[in-house]
C-alpha cells in the first residue's frame, strides 16, 4: 500500500476525550474514529489488525472442532423473556422502537433456539458453535475507546453436551484455545476465578491484563499465582477477637456520631471493636448485614447469599424498617433476618448502633445478644492481606477482560425447552457452556502493553503492515526507483508494505509518522546511502539501527521478521 493512496488520517495532537494510551494511540494512528459516545468507526488501518486478530480466533476455534455461525444482531424480544433476561439486563439492553425486538448483547438465546430444534438426541452431541459478530449494549459511561463501547465485536462460542463430564472436557478444550489465542497475540495475561452475573452457571473464569485503564479489580498473589476478581476473590485476615468476659450491654449517648472513624475517635475504640450495619431489601423484605469495622459490603458475594431481587435500602426507608437512620442501626432488637461477615462470627465487647438516632450500643456478644445471625464471606477483599493459599500479600489492581468462558450448565436449556433424549430415550436438558472474547479488547491491551513515547511497538503477528518503507526524498529519480524496486520486490515475496511515497512531506515528518504507527520493520531509502548501494533499517521494538547492501536487504528484512 502506498501511502500517499492510502486513508491513514494521523493526529499530531492528543484527542481532548482521549486519556488511556490505546485511545490515544489508536486515534492519533488513524486506526478508529468516533461516531458517537462508545461507537467507533474502524477505519483501513485499524481493520486490518482486526481481521488478523479474528483470523487467529479462528484458526485456534476450528482446531477444537468448533463450526462458524453467523446470527443476527436484530432478535426477537419474545426469545429473550423466555430466559428472564430482558429484566436481567434491564437499560444495558438496546430496544427497537416497536419493543417487538432487541438487539444482541449476547447470544446464548439464540444459539440454544437454534440449539432446540436440531439437536435432539445424545448422538447430536458433543456440538460446538462460535461466532463473530457485532453486539450492543447500552453502557450508560462509555469510556477508555474501544475498550467499554456501546458497539462492540465479540467472538462468543457455546458447547452443548450430554453430562457435566462432557461439560469439562468443552470447558478445558476453550481454556486451551484461548491461551493459544492471547499467547499467538502477545499478550501478558492472567487467570482468575469471577461471577457470571447475568450470564449464570455454576463456573467462570476471566482471562485479564493488568491496566490502570481496566474496570474490574482482581486480587493477585505474585508467589502462588493466586488470581481472582474481587467479586469473588477470598483472603486470610483476623477476625474480631472474642475475650474471656463479655460485658453487659450498655447504650451510649454518641451526638453526631455516624459513621465507624467518628464512633472509634468518640470512643476511643479500634476499629475491629466495631460491627457496622446496612440494611439490604431482597424480595421485598429487609436484612440486616453486619461487617466489621471499615469492611466494604462485597454485593457479588451478598447476591450469592441473597438471591432474588436485591437491593440497598434507600434512606428514607431506614427509620421506619430500624427507627433508626444510617449510623445508628444495630443489630440488637433488630426484627428481621440477620447476617453477617464471617469476620464477626461469634465476637464480643462490639460496639453498633442502638437504632435511635445519636445513640449506639456497646458490650454485644454476637452468641448472647444476636442469637439467630448467620454469617457468611461478605467482604470485598484489601491489599496486603494474605493469600488464601500461600499466606503471601495479595496485590489488588485493575485489569482488563480480555474473554470470559462459563459453565452454563442447564439454565437456558431449562427456561427454551431444549432437550435431547438419552440411550433409553429419557429426555434431559441440554448441558452448555458459554465462551466469550472481546476481539477489539485484544487490540486495545496489545497496545496498552506495547507502546513507548514516539507510539504503538507492532510485532509482526498485529502488525497491519509488516515494513514501513520511506522514500525520503522522493522527488530524486534514484531514490523514486530504488523504493519502487524495493516495494515491488518485498511486495512478490509476500510481506505486507506500507510504502511512504509521499512527495511533500519532510524526512521527520516522515520518521515520526513511521514510529507512531510503529510497523515491526522500517526501511529507510536516502540519496546519500543509494550512493553506496546501501539502505538504513530499523527495527521499531529497539530502535537499532544498520546499514545494509541493497543485495543483502532482502536476507535482512527475512531475519527481523524471522
Amino acid at each position: 500500500m502506498k501511502l500517499s493512496k492510502a486513508f491513514i488520517p494521523t493526529l499530531k495532537e492528543v484527542p481532548n476525550d482521549a486519556v488511556i494510551p490505546s485511545h490515544i494511540l489508536m486515534l492519533r494512528s488513524g486506526m478508529v474514529r468516533s461516531l458517537s459516545a462508545g461507537i467507533y468507526s474502524f477505519l483501513p488501518l485499524g481493520y486490518k489488525v482486526v481481521k488478523k486478530v479474528t483470523e487467529i480466533i479462528r484458526q485456534e476455534m476450528d482446531a477444537i472442532g468448533g463450526q462458524e455461525f453467523h446470527l443476527p444482531a436484530l432478535n426477537p424480544r419474545e426469545i429473550w423473556e423466555e430466559t428472564g433476561r430482558v429484566e436481567a439486563f434491564g437499560d444495558t439492553m438496546f430496544h427497537v422502537k416497536n419493543r417487538d425486538y432487541v438487539l444482541a448483547p449476547t447470544h446464548e438465546e439464540i444459539m440454544t433456539y437454534h440449539a432446540k430444534g436440531v439437536v435432539k438426541s445424545y448422538k447430536d452431541m458433543p456440538q460446538i458453535w462460535y461466532q463473530i459478530q457485532t453486539k450492543f449494549r447500552n453502557e450508560p459511561r462509555p469510556k477508555s475507546g474501544i475498550i467499554r463501547g456501546r458497539q462492540f465485536l465479540m467472538k462468543d462460542a457455546y458447547s452443548f453436551d450430554t453430562s457435566w463430564e462432557n461439560l469439562d472436557t468443552s470447558y478445558k478444550l476453550h481454556d486451551k484455545a484461548y491461551r493459544r489465542i492471547f499467547d499467538r497475540c502477545g499478550l501478558k495475561y492472567f487467570i482468575v476465578g469471577a461471577s457470571s452475573g447475568a450470564m449464570g452457571g455454576s463456573r467462570s473464569e476471566e482471562f485479564m491484563v493488568k491496566s490502570d485503564a481496566g474496570e474490574d479489580t482482581v486480587a493477585y498473589c505474585e508467589h502462588c499465582g493466586y488470581a481472582a476478581n474481587v467479586e469473588v476473590a477470598k483472603s486470610v485476615v483476623d477476625g474480631a477477637p472474642r475475650t474471656d468476659k463479655s460485658e453487659e450491654i450498655k447504650e451510649i449517648s454518641t451526638p453526631n456520631v455516624k459513621s465507624i472513624d467518628e464512633l472509634c475517635q468518640f470512643l476511643g475504640i479500634k476499629e475491629t471493636q466495631c460491627a457496622k450495619s446496612r440494611i439490604y431489601i431482597c424480595e421485598d423484605e429487609p436484612v440486616l448485614v453486619l461487617m466489621l469495622g471499615n469492611d466494604e459490603v462485597n454485593e457479588t458475594k451478598l447476591a450469592t447469599v441473597l438471591p432474588g431481587n436485591l437491593r440497598p435500602g434507600h434512606p428514607d426507608e431506614l427509620k421506619q424498617i430500624t427507627g433508626a437512620d444510617a449510623g445508628s442501626i444495630g443489630p440488637v432488637g433488630f426484627k428481621g433476618r440477620i447476617i453477617a461477615d464471617l469476620r464477626l462470627k461469634d465476637a464480643n465487647n462490639l460496639y453498633s448502633g442502638a437504632n435511635k438516632n445519636d445513640y449506639h450500643i456497646g458490650g454485644i456478644d454476637m452468641q448472647r445478644d444476636v442469637p439467630t445471625v448467620e454469617y457468611f464471606d461478605l467482604r470485598t477483599v484489601q491489599e496486603g492481606e494474605g493469600c488464601t493459599r500461600c499466606n503471601s500479600k495479595l496485590e489488588v489492581f485493575k485489569a482488563i477482560e480480555l474473554g470470559h468462558i462459563f459453565k452454563l450448565g442447564t439454565k437456558y436449556s431449562e427456561a427454551m425447552g431444549a432437550n435431547y433424549l438419552d440411550e433409553s430415550g429419557k429426555a434431559h436438558p441440554i448441558i452448555m457452556g458459554s465462551y466469550g472474547i472481546g476481539v477489539e479488547r485484544v487490540i486495545a491491551c496489545y497496545i496498552e502493553q506495547h507502546y513507548d513515547e514516539r507510539g504503538i511497538v507492532w510485532d509482526k503477528t498485529l502488525a497491519p503492515f509488516q515494513v514501513h518503507l520511506l522514500g525520503l526524498n522522493m522527488k530524486k529519480q534514484e531514490v523514486i526507483d530504488a523504493s519502487e524496486k524495493i516495494y515491488n520486490d518485498l511486495t512478490a515475496l509476500g510481506y505486507e508494505v506500507l510504502f511512504d511515497d509521499r512527495t511533500d512531506a519532510q524526512a521527520g515528518f516522515k520518521f515520526n509518522d513511521a514510529d507512531l504507527l510503529g510497523l515491526p520493520v522500517q526501511i529507510i531509502v536516502g540519496d546519500k546511502n543509494l550512493k553506496e548501494n546501501k539502505v538504513e533499517v530499523k527495527l521499531r521494538k529497539t530502535g537499532e539501527r544498520s546499514t545494509v547492501e541493497l543485495n543483502e536487504l532482502y536476507n535482512r528484512v527475512k531475519e527481523l521478521l524471522s
